[in-house]
């Protein structure tokens, strides 16, 4: 029956791991409109790094998950757009935009959120499962 505890801190790492995809992808959007004078101070796009991890647990198993590796910014190059009148414009008037893609952060969400409520099914049924066998004994 360990081993079946185990699955909620599986299913509690893949949780977390997808709450940073989402606010990631949050911070994304919300900066899709931003502009900046240089390409050198744009927003970049930004992108969690996720890497399985696999930690002991008294018994003779091992317990899986996930874990965020850590959040890089995209290596795409920065839009640019000519809008001499912005204030934000450079010298020859062109202004940066960042290298978003609100269709690809937009998929990247639903993504994310679908992975979130399959790690709480995963907790739920193991939950229903875990009372099941407490009420054989009775």
């Amino acid at each position: 029956m360990s081993s079946l505890f185990n699955v909620f801190d599986v299913a509690a790492s893949g949780m977390l791991a997808q709450t940073v995809r989402l606010n990631t992808t949050a911070s994304n959007l919300a900066n899709v409109n931003s502009v900046s004078s240089t390409p050198d101070k744009v927003y970049r796009a930004r992108e969690p790094v996720f890497e399985a991890i696999r930690q002991g647990w008294a018994g003779n198993g091992l317990s899986e998950g996930v874990r965020v590796a850590g959040i890089f910014e995209s290596t795409a190059p920065a839009g640019r757009r000519y809008e001499p009148g912005n204030p934000l414009a450079g010298p020859q008037g062109y202004v940066y935009t960042p290298n978003v893609n609100p269709v690809d952060e937009l998929v990247n969400m639903i993504a994310a959120s679908r992975s979130y409520q399959n790690d709480v099914q995963v907790m739920n049924t193991t939950k229903q499962l875990l009372l099941k066998t407490l009420s054989l004994g009775q």
